[in-house]
């Protein structure tokens, strides 16, 4: 129980990226417009011709978001579970389930936003370098308890 009582740095980032992830969903779910410019941008057309092109593109766009909010807002809530109540107890499979699980979320997507120019890129590569510093502090935590 002791164990479960022991925060740090690396525990407090990963369970701050889960909310990130939620507010992220959210805001797929609730705010993002189906398109935004920068997508006319990278597809080469102004809104109006896609639109026109593509009556239902929107409300299919909308729909999918929802559900790809979803998937990032659960996500982020297993996040912040992980990093408040698993790694504090550190259990030996810890650091492969961060490795794994940053590069397939936050890393991934800050990529690919860069790849797409996306206006949002220098914002979107925030979260990987909060949680790469989370990876490095878990460890050095760890090198910390094994001396003690």
């Amino acid at each position: 129980m002791q164990d479960l009582c022991r925060r740090g740095l690396a525990q407090w980032l990963i369970a701050i990226c889960g909310v990130w992830l939620i507010g992220l969903g959210l805001y797929f779910i609730l705010l993002r417009p189906p398109l935004l410019p920068e997508d006319a941008r990278y597809l080469g057309a102004d809104l109006q011709t896609l639109q026109a092109a593509a009556p239902h593109l929107a409300d299919w766009l909308s729909k999918v978001f929802t559900v790809m909010g979803g998937f990032m807002a659960g996500a982020g809530v297993l996040v912040a579970a992980f990093g408040w109540l698993v790694m504090p107890s550190r259990p030996g499979w810890t650091m492969l389930v961060l490795v794994l699980v940053g590069a397939s979320t936050v890393a991934l997507m800050s990529a690919v936003n860069f790849t797409l120019h996306s206006d949002f890129r220098w914002l979107l590569v925030m979260p990987p370098f909060a949680w790469a510093a989370a990876v490095v502090a878990f460890a050095l935590q760890g090198r910390q308890l094994k001396r003690l």
